[in-house]
């Protein structure tokens, strides 16, 4: 069985950055993509980025362009997310997730997920 668990987040100020690790056990010889989400309180779970596990095809959402870079270890069954420049907003439980790409690459919708990680604290703030 095919287990996540993401580590890494904590409490940053404004402008800094982090960097989350999501480490896959269990059932890891056929993973296919695997995505990073979150979950503000009271707001519905979006998606940040994805990585296919086997090529390194990434994808991200709009906002994080330019800040945010996924990436992937596979000899550690560990996918990165590295967030610099990071907003109050942005502040959220972060997961992790592993789903089937499409046409060759991954994408960053919810639903295209099935094995989720517990997530981890990300706080934004002065």
């Amino acid at each position: 069985q095919l287990q996540l668990a993401e580590s890494g987040g904590g409490l940053v100020q404004p402008g800094g950055s982090l960097r989350l690790s999501c480490a896959a056990s269990g059932s890891t010889l056929d993973l296919d993509a695997i995505g990073w989400f979150r979950q503000a309180p009271g707001k519905e779970r979006e998606g940040v980025s994805c990585i296919r596990v086997r090529s390194g095809n990434t994808n991200y959402v709009d906002s994080v362009k330019g800040r945010f870079t996924i990436s992937r270890d596979n000899a550690k069954n560990t996918v990165y997310l590295q967030m610099n420049s990071l907003k109050v907003e942005e502040t959220a439980v972060y997961y992790c997730a592993h789903g089937k790409s499409i046409f060759g690459s991954c994408i960053t919708t919810v639903g295209w997920y099935a094995s989720w990680g517990q997530g981890t604290q990300v706080t934004v703030s002065s």
